[in-house]
């Protein structure tokens, strides 16, 4: 009997699946043949037609379009299948996740909490150095994962700073990459006027980056919404364009070349070392910058910008001065990006207006976005995911871009919420903090 039944659940689960999302099994195949035919016939240019301007000759690869009508059909019903289960979960009252109650464990058991830091913190000091291990080398990171690595770093502080501002205070901001390229020509421009050296430009940067998000901040204090975002994307364009036509003093679309690497108490460095060296400038800037974004998301400015992000009428009615709440957002976020400049200035050694394009205010925000917005971690998480996958993925040529694209959207269909939420817990007494 129980054999039976078994067998029975197998078909039953087999049924469920293939008719998920349709009215019957033979209405689902027709939509999975559908959908791979539509496919076929979208991708047939890039994906069958191969063309070789050198030889002059065009090369046919009927078998990647087999590939892709199998990969569609079967594809089709799993995505139908998890629309379903989603949908399905949705009326039911959700409890904690296995990932979500094991993160809520590391996080309230202080050993194990500590525990793990230190150990990614050693892992994080030692990965790119080498290692001699019975005769061998060893190396976790070699010069060129290092050199992402700093990359990727650089946009967990723009994350964590563009968080500020659309994660925790719910401006939408998408011009923030005009902060980030001010930090980097203001050290540009210093060094190669003025000699002025990385350390000295840093602060300088941050400064720079607090002054002009003070002056963005002034214009649009009335702003929200789809308003403000078209006000702030058009201030990214506006310093872009002085940067790319101010040629006498930017260089225009030539940039700016030359600019000195972080120097550290005069010693000549190869490019290998100076490599590592920006790793670890970056790990203690990341750190820094965890830091001051935590302390800051539990203090009173903090809370003060959770109240304006969840409705800006009851901020007012409560009695918090909306427009320094809002200046106080747009000027800190902007400090970090201006920091963010004056490293990537240092890191790449040139710098040109190319650099800082919508493009880049996009996929910060992205990483805000995909990570949960208001959370430290999540930022880091999508730091991750959207600056090393593509990376790693360079392996699949033309179609890395095409797998970085399918990630995001099954990451924004099936966790629209972002990888990771801020969990907050209220006391009996009226003050309340969060856990990012």
């Amino acid at each position: 009997m129980s054999n039976e039944t078994k067998t029975m659940n197998q078909q039953g689960f087999v049924e469920s699946f293939l008719s998920a999302g349709s009215d019957s099994v033979a209405h689902a195949f027709k939509k999975s043949s559908i959908a791979a035919i539509w496919f076929v016939f979208l991708t047939f240019p890039i994906m069958v037609i191969k063309v070789n301007t050198i030889e002059k000759t065009v090369a046919w690869k009927w078998e990647n379009m087999a590939y892709i009508a199998l990969a569609i059909f079967f594809g089709s019903f799993v995505w139908r299948w998890l629309l379903a289960q989603k949908e399905l979960k949705k009326d039911e009252t959700k409890g904690e996740t296995k990932v979500e109650a094991l993160l809520t464990v590391i996080q309230t058991t202080p050993l194990i909490k500590f525990s793990l830091l230190c150990l990614i913190g050693v892992i994080a000091v030692v990965a790119p150095l080498k290692f001699t291990f019975l005769s061998s080398k060893f190396q976790i990171f070699d010069l060129y994962q290092t050199n992402i690595m700093v990359s990727c770093l650089v946009y967990v502080v723009l994350g964590l700073g563009l968080n500020i501002v659309v994660g925790l205070a719910g401006l939408l901001d998408l011009g923030y990459v005009a902060f980030y390229a001010v930090g980097a020509y203001a050290y540009a421009l210093s060094n190669m006027h003025w000699g002025l050296g990385f350390w000295f430009a840093l602060p300088l940067g941050a400064v720079l980056g607090t002054l002009l998000g003070v002056v963005l901040g002034f214009p649009v204090l009335r702003l929200r919404g789809d308003y403000l975002a078209i006000v702030t994307l058009g201030f990214g364009e506006i310093i872009r364009l002085v940067l790319e036509n101010w040629g006498d003093i930017t260089m225009g679309p030539s940039g700016i070349s030359n600019i000195s690497r972080p120097g550290f108490f005069g010693m000549k460095m190869t490019i290998v070392d100076s490599t590592i060296y920006m790793y670890y400038i970056m790990i203690g800037l990341v750190i820094f910058t965890i830091f001051c974004v935590n302390r800051l998301q539990n203090s009173r400015i903090g809370r003060a910008w959770l109240a304006l992000r969840e409705d800006e009428i009851a901020c007012q009615a409560m009695g918090i001065d909306k427009m320094k709440t809002k200046l106080m957002a747009f000027a800190l976020g902007a400090t970090w990006a201006g920091m963010a400049g004056v490293v990537f200035a240092a890191k790449t050694t040139f710098i040109n207006p190319a650099s800082f394009t919508f493009w880049e205010s996009a996929i910060i925000l992205s990483i805000v976005v995909i990570g949960g917005m208001g959370s430290i971690r999540g930022v880091i998480v999508g730091a991750i995911i959207l600056i090393l996958v593509p990376e790693y993925l360079r392996d699949f040529a033309e179609f890395r871009m095409l797998l970085f694209g399918a990630i995001m959207v099954l990451v924004m269909v099936f966790r629209p919420q972002g990888l990771h939420q801020p969990w907050c817990h209220f006391h009996l007494r009226p003050t309340w903090s969060c856990h990012p």
